[in-house]
């Protein structure tokens, strides 16, 4: 190689160490560049929210996981107002909410005795300004005198009357009246008359003497 190409030992030593290097360099690209197995990426999962975060979803999306809404109820409306008849209302609603929606109270219509908070029961009458206990005073009461109101023989209803329309029935005060209230808002009102036996303070015979008078 001296005599060939005229390099001194030190010249050619470099050289073979400079050639070294580069096939190094060439072998490591070669290694880097050379096909791998690639693992397809994991699922990656959200972080839970904070409850903060938990509560302003909540709020964005108000019927995921909300109860349905109550059903509608069906309801009579008769006696002094503008439009009397049977209603359709959204469940949750209110005595008020009948009278509104019959056109509202005619004027001077007493409406003392009538609790306009009270939540409607499906299938209930609301009776305005006019009683619907029988005329249990005797033929002649009610024909003359108070007059504008007017006496309406029937049986009175135990899902809309008040603790004092309850009060007038025989034999039924006013802790039985309001007992009987009681009884319809735990149960959700009565069904039947025979649930009114259920009432605490009604036996046998004062259940005899008021089952002709009443109705559910």
């Amino acid at each position: 190689m001296r005599s060939r190409c005229g390099l001194e030992p030190k010249t050619l030593a470099a050289l073979a160490v400079v050639l070294v290097v580069a096939a190094g360099f060439a072998g490591r690209y070669f290694w880097a560049g050379r096909p791998e197995a690639v693992r397809a990426p994991e699922v990656v999962r959200a972080a839970p929210l904070p409850e903060s975060g938990a509560s302003a979803l909540v709020s964005a999306e108000p019927t995921a996981g909300a109860p349905p809404p109550p059903p509608a109820v069906v309801v009579d409306v008769s006696g002094k107002v503008r439009q009397p008849g049977v209603l359709t209302l959204p469940g949750g609603s209110r005595v008020a909410d009948a009278l509104r929606a019959a056109g509202g109270v005619k004027p001077g219509t007493d409406v003392t005795g009538l609790n306009r908070a009270r939540v409607l029961i499906d299938g209930e009458q609301v009776v305005v300004g006019l009683p619907t206990v029988p005329n249990a005073a005797g033929p002649g009461v009610g024909a003359g005198g108070g007059g504008a109101a007017g006496v309406r023989a029937g049986p009175l209803s135990l899902n809309s009357a008040t603790v004092e329309q309850l009060d007038t029935l025989p034999g039924v005060g006013p802790v039985l009246a309001q007992h009987i209230v009681d009884h319809r808002l735990e149960h959700g009102g009565f069904r039947s008359v025979a649930e009114l036996r259920e009432v605490t303070g009604i036996g046998e015979r004062r259940f005899a003497e008021l089952a002709p008078l009443v109705r559910p």
